[in-house]
């Protein structure tokens, strides 16, 4: 009954809601629902490869932004939109009319309706979405970017009735949800926090900062692995007395006037030299303050430079600790397509980390492109740096119960509102 209800909701909806899409492959035909802004793509007849393209059409739910935000959705929806070109397989997108669960579960909705059976969701926002869709359709295979236990677990204990304390340790997800139909990947954030206080400290800098947005797991790994890489820098330049790192949160996901005064502060008061922004759109707050005195910041899940020089000033942006969402979404959808291997996927959460000595193949990095490289710290180097950490020989902690031990100077902040 539960699913027979949400289809013909879902067949109500699409009447009223636009799936935009990318244009891509040789051919295009507008869907009931498109708009002249979008279209859907179809898999051109002429398509070869192992893929069988008529039995399978995916599908991207974009969060609460556009596939323009230059950071998940349009990471995602480029990565989508390229492999199935490249398979001639149909793609689409759909956008909801607003940031909350309901409105992400209606595109879900109308992406069944309109027989996309591989649903690629990109945020932790997407939590409550697999909670309300994924037993209501037991045939569609849900791929979840970043979404971790707790996002699930969050909204699937309140659905029970019962308060969830935010330690997903404590909770059997089994109890409350089948996820027979999902596969979500999450990154060892701790990494690539640690790429670029490493590399920041091997360019130079000596007064750092870390502006997270809510003292939650992703973020806190990915500040203790900024800690952690920054220490391990100074000390191999042995200048551990003369760092300085000032560490706080934001205690949101978004940049605001009160933020933006702190990081006022820290860039002119305090002389900081370079920010890692982790948070959201907290990032505002620190280019709008850095952009005022000429100072540095370092961007967060994907390569930020486009958006942060673009909007704050040419030259902002010294590195971004990236999640490898494109090689995820391609590796995925290629094994669970091409070779029919939805088995070692169906179910499970799966940590992302380093999986090759090439970082471009790995699903935490510091970009090739866009990072600030100099004569202290080359690509040769972050290459180097990388062996060291896939081999074992370099060791990043993802404990979050405690602040990693280090030599330079941590001044902690705790919550800035």
């Amino acid at each position: 009954m539960k699913k027979l209800l949400a289809l013909l909701l879902a067949a109500v909806m699409v009447l009223g809601l636009v799936a935009c899409g990318g244009e891509t492959g040789t051919e295009t035909t507008a869907p009931a629902n498109s708009t002249e802004n979008g279209a859907e793509t179809t898999a051109p007849a002429e398509a070869t490869g192992e893929v069988n393209v008529s039995d399978v059409k995916v599908a991207m739910i974009t969060d609460y932004g556009d596939i323009t935000d230059q950071s998940f959705n349009q990471t995602t929806y480029e990565a989508c939109k390229e492999y199935c070109e490249s398979k001639g397989i149909t793609f689409t997108y759909y956008k909801p009319a607003g940031d909350s669960t309901p409105e992400r579960v209606a595109m879900v909705d109308a992406a069944v309706a309109d027989g996309y059976n591989i649903i690629v969701m990109p945020g932790y926002a997407f939590g409550g979405t697999i909670v309300e869709t994924c037993e209501t359709y037991p045939d569609v295979k849900f791929i979840a970017l970043d979404v971790g236990l707790g996002d699930i677990l969050d909204t699937a204990v309140t659905n029970a009735g019962e308060q969830y304390d935010f330690n997903p340790d404590n909770w059997n997800l089994a109890d409350y949800l089948d996820i027979s139909n999902v596969y979500c990947a999450v990154y060892q954030e701790e990494l690539s926090g640690y790429m670029a206080g490493y590399a920041a400290v091997k360019m130079g800098y000596k007064h750092l900062g870390f502006l997270g947005g809510m003292a939650v797991p992703a973020v806190m790994r990915y500040g203790y692995g900024f800690l952690q890489g920054v220490d391990a820098a100074a000390a191999e330049l042995n200048i551990a007395d003369q760092i300085t790192v000032e560490y706080a949160y934001g205690n949101q996901f978004h940049g605001d006037a009160d933020i933006t005064a702190a990081m006022d502060t820290w860039y002119g008061e305090k002389k900081v030299e370079v920010v890692f922004a982790c948070g959201g759109g907290i990032f505002t707050s620190a280019a709008e303050a850095a952009a005022k005195v000429n100072a540095k910041v370092i961007g967060v899940d994907v390569d930020q430079a486009a958006i942060i020089d673009g909007t704050y000033g040419e030259g902002m942006t010294v590195t971004s600790a990236m999640k490898g969402l494109a090689p995820a979404v391609k590796d995925a959808l290629a094994d669970i397509i091409e070779n029919n291997n939805w088995a070692n996927y169906a179910g499970k959460i799966v940590t992302l980390g380093l999986v090759s000595e090439d970082p471009t193949a790995n699903y935490v990095q510091i970009p090739m492109e866009t990072t600030q490289w100099s004569d202290s710290f080359t690509q040769e180097d972050y290459k180097t740096l990388v062996a060291g950490m896939l081999d074992g020989t370099i060791k990043v902690s993802n404990a979050t119960d405690a602040m990693p031990e280090v030599s330079v100077t941590v001044n902690d902040l705790g919550n800035l509102k």
